[in-house]
């Protein structure tokens, strides 16, 4: 889900920020973490900015980590604007992550692929948009939207990516077990 497990016991499902919004309490109930071995990070997508800043109010009240997930490949992600898809609008990118740093208690992490397809790679300037906006670690996914899991991480875009900001980078693909 994006966030290495040295920095947490214990990560969440993704949470769509529009039924956050909107008191879906189907979705709040999968919020309870009452048992959960501690510190917590729970993943929020959305393309809505309200409805962003409202989510990380919202799930920073009883998480250690808001973790944005501008990763996520899938089609009935993506055909809403959310997920990787934001990938190809930088502006609202970067407008969504300074919202929720600003509306979230506790920091805040990124994942996010290396771009949309290969005309649209644009790992290292969203690491930059991501550091600029106070994000305090990222994880970025060795391949773009079009390859989904399929061919090999790209381990060359995950080294730019390090390179380019001084925040934590955390690789993401290509990991089948504990032992890999």
């Amino acid at each position: 889900l994006g966030v290495c497990t040295h920095w947490t016991q214990s990560i969440s499902e993704s949470f769509e920020s529009g039924r956050l919004c909107n008191g879906d309490e189907k979705t709040k109930k999968l919020m309870n973490y009452k048992n959960e071995k501690r510190p917590i990070a729970t993943q929020i997508f959305g393309s809505d900015v309200e409805a962003m800043a409202y989510s990380a109010k919202y799930v920073s009240e009883f998480s250690e980590i808001v973790d944005i997930n501008m990763g996520c490949p899938a089609p009935k992600v993506t055909k809403n604007g959310d997920g990787s898809k934001l990938l190809l609008d930088l502006e609202k990118a970067k407008e969504i992550m300074e919202v929720v740093v600003k509306n979230s208690k506790v920091p805040v992490t990124l994942k996010f692929r290396k771009g949309w397809d290969n005309e649209h790679i644009v790992a290292t300037e969203i690491a930059k948009i991501a550091e600029n906006a106070g994000i305090s670690a990222i994880t970025i996914h060795g391949r773009t939207r079009a390859e989904y899991y399929s061919g090999n991480v790209d381990l060359e875009i995950i080294k730019k990516v390090k390179e380019s900001v001084n925040i934590p980078v955390i690789g993401n693909g290509d990991i089948v077990d504990e032992k890999t």
